[in-house]
């Protein structure tokens, strides 16, 4: 298929990821239709019709590229072209070193940048089922809030269920933040899986007093109010937030996720512990553990307070809090394959939150990418894909099979997704900290230049 023959791709949905496909589409010389339901079809967050509107904080979060992993995307953003932050500099508001920016001048600036834009056709309309089989070329990008008929017939496809109930989310840390003079590796009754060696959680054990200090503080911590378009939808009961299952009883806790049985303290072997947060490997380069069982409502400010009181923990670097929320997202790792189509479908794709990832620029940044992918086998070329120790690339590779089928959930751009960084420092010693990241963003940018130079896909 050619450029100059081939039929437009379809986009469903004008937020932020379909928005930057039709646009990195266009770059490419290829057509696109973008089908959004707003204003036929409402819904419960948004306010106008226009595309890309921002329906929370008007904040994309750092802009330093140096050293926070959410500038770094940014700034990669950039140099691909990325019309999504073309219209944020644009319309940038002060905010000490984030971005952040008039809500309504930038979701205006998307809207006219595409509107004017000859390749690209925006029709009104909400597509409520499973696009027709005679596209050739789809790109899902519908968000957190897919219309009713949509996501019932993605579930049916798929023969994935809960897309649209409270979505429990569990805090992570890094692995090299966790204090190991006081937690161990082991599996209950040294239990071992497939591939396992019988030490695959890291425990951390509370003592009767440090437990009840726990509950207290679970029980008193400020939680975060449901949205009224939240608030009818039940909790899933398979998934309590553990302030909940705290309120059901002091011991509910040392009974369910925290339990101490079949579990041996090297560090004190002869004191049994009352209680033990067990935290397990959250990605395939074993960077990243989250908290077994610690989805919550508490506020972010809470949650780290309490959870660094947690023996190990003093320390720990959270890259991702716990919350619970209405979502509609894919299990990316097990449906999607390397370049996000759909494996029972594959000329269809997905794009944005519906894929797992977490927040406005990572969800464009997945958009940027199944355009150029979506472009790419328009020209009749094999799709490239960006480094994993690039930001695009790292969380690509997180949605699309670095995370963990069975626990995977939706997560922001962080550190803790890229290959580890080899080197130390002036004296001698292993990178940390700032330094790190540092480090890991100079290769990041070095491999992203050299993969759009590769491709000749730097921004037109």
């Amino acid at each position: 298929m050619t450029i100059d023959d081939n039929e437009p791709v379809h986009i469903i949905g004008g937020g932020l990821a379909g928005s930057e496909a039709a646009w990195q589409l266009a770059r490419a010389g290829v057509p696109s239709i973008i089908h959004e339901m707003r204003p036929v079809r409402g819904t419960d967050a948004h306010q106008t019709d226009r595309l890309a509107e921002l329906v929370c904080s008007n904040s994309f979060r750092s802009d330093d590229a140096e050293s926070n992993a959410v500038g770094l995307l940014h700034e990669e953003m950039r140099r691909a072209g990325s019309l999504i932050m073309i219209s944020a500099d644009a319309n940038r508001v002060p905010a000490g070193g984030a971005l952040a920016v008039d809500r309504d001048g930038f979701s205006a600036a998307v809207s006219q940048a595409l509107e004017e834009e000859p390749l690209v056709d925006i029709r009104r309309e909400e597509i409520s089922g499973m696009p027709p089989e005679d596209w050739t070329q789809v790109i899902i990008a519908t968000g957190p809030l897919t219309s009713p008929g949509l996501a019932e017939a993605v579930a049916e496809l798929t023969g994935e269920t809960g897309l649209a109930f409270f979505d429990s989310i569990a805090p992570i840390v890094t692995k090299d933040s966790i204090d190991f003079s006081k937690v161990w590796f082991q599996s209950r009754y040294d239990k071992m899986g497939p591939g396992s060696v019988g030490k695959d959680y890291i425990n951390c054990p509370l003592t009767a007093d440090q437990y009840e200090t726990f509950i207290d503080a679970l029980l008193d911590a400020d939680k975060i109010e449901f949205k009224d378009w939240e608030k009818d939808t039940p909790y899933f009961e398979g998934c309590l937030p553990i302030e909940v299952m705290a309120e059901r009883g002091r011991k509910t806790l040392s009974f369910g996720p925290m339990k101490p049985v079949g579990l041996t303290n090297p560090h004190d072997p002869e004191t049994k512990p009352h209680a033990i947060i067990q935290l397990r490997q959250d990605n395939a380069l074993g960077t990243l553990y989250n908290m077994v069982g610690f989805q919550t409502k508490m506020n972010y400010g809470d949650q780290k307070r309490i959870f660094s009181t947690i023996p190990g923990l003093e320390g720990a670097e959270f890259v991702r809090l716990g919350g619970l929320h209405r979502n509609t997202f894919l299990n990316a790792p097990k449906l999607l394959d390397g370049t996000l189509r759909l494996k029972v479908r594959p000329q269809i794709r997905f794009a944005g939150q519906i894929t797992g990832c977490e927040g406005y620029v990572e969800s464009a940044a997945i958009g940027l990418l199944t355009g150029r992918f979506a472009a790419a086998e328009c020209r009749g070329d094999e799709p490239s894909l960006p480094p994993p120790t690039t930001a695009m690339g790292a969380i690509l590779s997180h949605i699309s099979g670095g995370a963990n089928p069975e626990t995977f959930q939706p997560m922001n751009v962080n550190f803790g997704l890229f290959p580890p960084v080899e080197g130390v420092d002036e004296r001698g010693k292993r990178l940390r900290g700032r330094k790190r990241k540092q480090a890991m963003s100079k290769r990041a940018l070095n491999d992203f230049d050299a993969w759009l130079k590769e491709k000749n896909m730097a921004a037109r």
